[in-house]
């Protein structure tokens, strides 16, 4: 199945193979077509329908020449998944043959249905128009299914016929621009002549896990909800802390390397791969890449993640918590700043106490997660998301920043007013000859920190592993642009001479006046939860609760103030995803009903009448059945009360349906009929622990996380 024979010298061959590349358009499109182009994807410039009509054509003939037969607008509407209608190349000629035709409208602009997609209201149901409209700021790549079909895939922006953005990627733009703008402010004055533009960069990193296609096939929990409505903890889970960087088996070995060549083809930087802390949990990671592309390049990873296990004899499970009591699966989001000559904005150097640029953008992301620290929290809520934050593995529901002991240092040292300084680089001295001095960071990592520096960046590590990137990124570089705003107000209106000084008074305010932000300690731990009331930081601990954020006062004037989202445009998110709440937690709850009514309590049944039968059969043949009698009080008094909760769970899921109000609904959802899921779970739970393996009708966690 694999196409690497060769190691590394192959790797390099394939990479990017079925991407329209600046190489590839460089080689293939007269030399003045590539270079206005090239100003439209780096300036910005407007792209002319002539200079795309050339585009198209040689993007044609490139991906008719890999095999493909159809072009598709690949966009990412508010499903949070990608969508996509295909198109042929021909067209009918009066002769009746066909020929293969692609214009440049066709390239920059496709009509999709969007009355079928989440809207929030800002399209009616009859008004079906919507437009897709190519980012070419993303590369075009070709995606090859199962079947053999070749397509080509044009990344796109989706907008109703009235404008309002209907997907992620148009506001993510905006805010990419915003931030570009402020931070170009900031680094004029402070004296920079060379660069003309800044990115924000992401590194996504991907957890996800893997079972086998046989034992998700007898799953319905899984099949319709991503999760495991039910199921007993399995004797063994991760205690022996064993799986984590554990050796690769075979099997999920040929899986990685047939996922690696699919995705380096796309131009996907797929670079590290490894068993992650739970059974059966796996993560991968790509390399650095601007933030929008790093949107698109991890959709295709979650795509790809599931299209290839299938391949595998496998299933993809990219829900948050799968499984219950085993570590459930997030997104790293690693997201920093970079000027368009190679300057990583949150690099310290070697003297971060000296480097006034650094110290200055530091202080911006400190001052814009303090500030609206709510709004970031929204951006990672999803009902997955509300069973992983602060189960002792992934960060509780406050969000704080953790800085490293040198930082902190030198911040504290600033907000007092006191000289700064910093340790310069030290070695790890290992005590042993053979192994040479390691240089070492100048800070531990926190991996219980929901928002830590690393380094040159910081690490969002409260993504929920089956979300786009592309909400909490809208966040971070709208926030993040405000705080440049109000900084570069500052600077701006200050003299050349009094700049250093006027520089050290904005690091030092905002430090002083933002470091309850700041925390370095145990995030898991109780005493964090107490500190962070104390000082004053939110603790948003349901979805519910937190997508109220994205839709308050605050968030209208800063989202239209930087022209990001409308006021229109942020409430109907806040609509559509308070009604994917909701519509979550129904199919869950229709679901758990069903596996009740349907396989759980009809085997109990079973098995229960086999039992006193055998009872009946052992007491005339004068043995002794106290054991079993025991069991069969046991399993009926389980049963006796699944059956109650059941009646009870369908009562109250069918009131939380009836509730007119999205929000008295969603709330009723999350209080009431989640509850009583969990107290139907207990019971059906505790009979599997003691129905013999061979008669419970669906496979277990010790089946799912140890099998093959």
């Amino acid at each position: 199945m694999s196409q690497l024979t060769n190691g590394c010298q192959d790797s390099s061959k394939i990479f990017g193979e079925n991407v329209f590349n600046q190489k590839l358009m460089k080689e293939r499109l007269p030399k003045e077509i590539f270079k206005s182009l090239l100003r439209t994807i780096e300036k910005g410039e407007p792209l002319s329908i002539e200079v795309a009509g050339v585009v198209a054509n040689a993007m044609k003939d490139w991906a008719t020449e890999k095999g493909a037969t159809h072009y598709t607008h690949w966009f990412q509407p508010l499903t949070g998944k990608t969508a996509e209608k295909h198109d042929a190349f021909i067209s009918p000629t009066e002769s009746g043959s066909v020929i293969l035709e692609f214009s440049g409208k066709q390239l920059i602009q496709g009509e999709p249905d969007a009355s079928s997609f989440p809207s929030g209201g800002l399209r009616s149901t009859f008004e079906a128009r919507g437009y897709t409209a190519w980012d070419c700021t993303s590369p075009a790549f070709l995606k090859k299914d199962g079947a053999g079909n070749v397509t080509l895939c044009i990344p796109t922006a989706f907008c109703s016929y009235t404008g309002e953005a209907l997907d992620k990627k148009t506001p993510l733009l905006r805010s990419m621009a915003a931030l570009s703008k402020q931070a170009m402010r900031v680094l004029r004055v402070l004296g920079n002549k060379t660069a003309n533009r800044v990115t924000s960069t992401v590194g996504p990193e991907q957890e996800y896990f893997l079972i086998d296609k046989k034992h998700f096939d007898k799953r319905p929990d899984l099949i319709m909800s991503g999760r495991t409505l039910f199921g007993a903890k399995s004797p063994k889970g991760q205690e022996l802390e064993d799986q984590y960087f554990g050796s690769i088996r075979d099997r999920i070995s040929a899986f990685m390397r047939d996922i690696d060549i699919e995705l380096w083809k796309m131009g996907v930087s797929a670079k590290t791969k490894h068993n992650e802390v739970a059974p059966a949990q796996f993560e991968i990671a790509p390399i650095f890449s601007t933030t929008n592309i790093a949107a698109d390049h991890n959709q295709l990873v979650m795509e790809t993640l599931q299209k290839v296990a299938i391949r595998h004899g496998l299933v993809c499970l990219l829900q948050e918590k799968p499984f219950a009591g085993v570590n459930g699966s997030g997104k790293h989001n690693n997201w920093s700043m970079a000027t368009d000559d190679g300057v990583n904005l949150l690099d310290p150097g070697t003297t971060p106490h000296e480097n006034e640029q650094f110290l200055i953008f530091l202080s911006a992301v400190t001052k814009a997660v303090d500030t609206h620290a709510d709004k970031l929290r929204a951006s990672a809520a999803n009902p997955g998301n509300d069973l992983r934050l602060g189960a002792n593995e992934a960060p509780p529901a406050i969000i704080s920043i953790f800085m490293g002991s040198e930082l902190t240092e030198i911040i504290e040292s600033l907000s007092k007013g006191k000289p700064t300084r910093s340790h310069g680089q030290h070695f790890l001295r290992i005590g042993v000859d053979s192994l040479p001095d390691l240089p070492k960071d100048n800070t531990d990592r926190n991996r219980t920190s929901p928002f830590a520096f690393t380094g040159n960046k910081f690490e969002f590590r409260m993504v929920p592993s089956s979300a786009s990137i592309s909400g909490p990124n809208i966040v971070l570089n709208t926030i993040v642009a405000e705080a440049l705003d109000e900084i570069a107000t500052k600077l701006e209106s200050a003299s050349k001479k009094d700049l250093n000084k006027v520089c050290e008074q904005i690091v030092t305010g905002i430090f002083k006046k933002h470091s309850r932000i700041i925390f370095n300690g145990n995030n898991y731990s109780a005493e964090w939860i107490k500190e962070a009331k104390r000082r004053g930081i939110p603790n948003i601990s349901s979805t519910v609760e937190a997508l109220g954020y994205m839709a308050n006062e605050s968030a209208e004037k800063l989202f239209a103030k930087y022209h990001v989202l409308s006021k229109h445009e942020l409430h109907s998110r806040y609509e559509i995803y308070l009604e994917h709440y909701i519509k979550t937690i129904n199919i869950e709850t229709q679901c758990s009903i069903s596996m009740a009514k349907r396989l759980y309590i009809p085997t109990v049944i079973r098995y229960t009448e086999q039992l006193a039968e055998g009872i009946l059969n052992l007491k005339k043949a004068g043995t002794s059945t106290t054991v079993q009698e025991e069991l069969l009080r046991k399993i009926t008094s389980h049963l006796e009360s699944a059956g109650k909760k059941l009646v009870a769970l369908e009562a109250k899921g069918k009131k939380a349906a009836g509730i007119a109000d999205f929000l008295a609904r969603a709330e009723e959802y999350r209080d009431k009929v989640v509850p009583a899921q969990l107290a139907l779970r207990e019971d059906i739970d505790a009979l599997e622990e003691v129905l013999p393996a061979e008669v419970w009708p669906v496979p277990t966690y010790a089946e799912m996380l140890f099998g093959d």
